[in-house]
């Protein structure tokens, strides 16, 4: 037994080890911010931290500002369209399409698209006692909490090259 667990623990590289506790520290901490601020779904802000930190700073930041983007355009056609569409996959897919059309007007990439289509969907087709305005804020102020507490953790605990 004692050969078995010397063998696990010798197999760990020390750059996973960081990569591990930097990530579990980081979605703790906008999981716990998330709560102070009384977020409803406090969990979008560890489940975006946890995404932010899979990557370097550099290519974390360039892709959490389009999935902010995105979250942020998601949520406002979220929280001014679907009050007044009727529910239903018509008006979900025509919202989707929507999304699209914006996205390549303003020259959006896909990443953007796709986290502007992902909010959309949360807003819209999950079913809620708050109004769908209060639901895309919330989400957007989830998500954003998520990014800014996971690229503050990646620059102020650097780990150097990533060994996952």
């Amino acid at each position: 037994m004692a050969n078995a667990k010397g063998w696990i623990v010798s197999g760990i590289k020390r750059q996973s080890l960081i990569h591990a506790a930097r990530t579990a520290v980081a979605a703790t901490l906008s999981l716990v911010v998330a709560r102070l601020i009384h977020l409803p779904e406090a969990y979008w802000a560890a489940i975006t931290t946890l995404i932010v930190m899979q990557s370097t700073l550099g290519a974390a930041f360039a892709v959490s500002w389009k999935r902010l983007v995105g979250t942020a355009m998601g949520a406002l056609v979220g929280a001014l369209v679907a009050p007044y569409v009727p529910p239903g996959a018509l008006a979900f897919g025509a919202l989707i399409l929507a999304m699209g059309v914006i996205s390549a007007a303003l020259h959006l990439d896909r990443t953007a698209y796709r986290f502007a289509s992902i909010t959309l969907a949360i807003v819209m087709l999950v079913v809620r006692t708050k109004p769908v305005p209060v639901v895309a804020m919330h989400r957007f102020v989830e998500v954003s909490v998520g990014i800014v507490v996971g690229l503050l953790l990646t620059a102020l605990w650097p780990e150097g090259n990533v060994a996952a």
